[in-house]
């Protein structure tokens, strides 16, 4: 089984995006007993008396639009014991990298990876929490959620 983790600064944005788009697009492969796919956050920021906020409803209302529910979906903060978990660790940005690192410590099996990082573009996801362009946003981790299944599946 491969585990895949998806990571951006909340927890209700991009990561989410991410984790149940490619997971949608892992059941359409056919390859939902063979990949496993989580998300977590950098911060704690949506996280209040160890109670995680829910995803956003930008990425909620997108989803939505193509069948897929979020729902009971709440954040979470990455840990360190995550490294040990799961084969790949993918932020959405250059800032979730270095906070990656930095909760994560070292990366001695070369887990760490940057979404668009397996797209033919590699560049950061912007985060719509702060542009409000969720489409963007969902056409950045489109083109690199399907760049990740390619590349598994070689």
């Amino acid at each position: 089984m491969i585990k895949i983790l998806f990571i951006c600064h909340g927890n209700i944005c991009r990561s989410p995006m991410a984790e149940f788009w490619f997971r949608h697009l892992v059941e359409q492969a056919g390859l939902s007993n063979e990949i496993e796919v989580a998300s977590a956050a950098t911060s704690s920021e949506e996280i209040w008396n160890g109670v995680g906020n829910p995803v956003h409803t930008g990425t909620r209302n997108l989803l939505r639009r193509y069948g897929i529910s979020v729902e009971g979906k709440r954040a979470q903060q990455l840990t360190k014991k995550d490294y040990q978990s799961y084969d790949y660790l993918i932020g959405m940005d250059q800032w979730n990298m270095r906070n990656m690192k930095r909760i994560l410590g070292d990366d001695p099996e070369h887990k760490l990876s940057l979404l668009l990082d397996y797209s033919e573009h590699p560049r950061d996801i912007a985060d719509p929490w702060y542009t409000g362009d969720f489409e963007q946003t969902f056409s950045d981790i489109d083109e690199g959620c399907k760049a990740l299944l390619q590349y598994l599946m070689n």
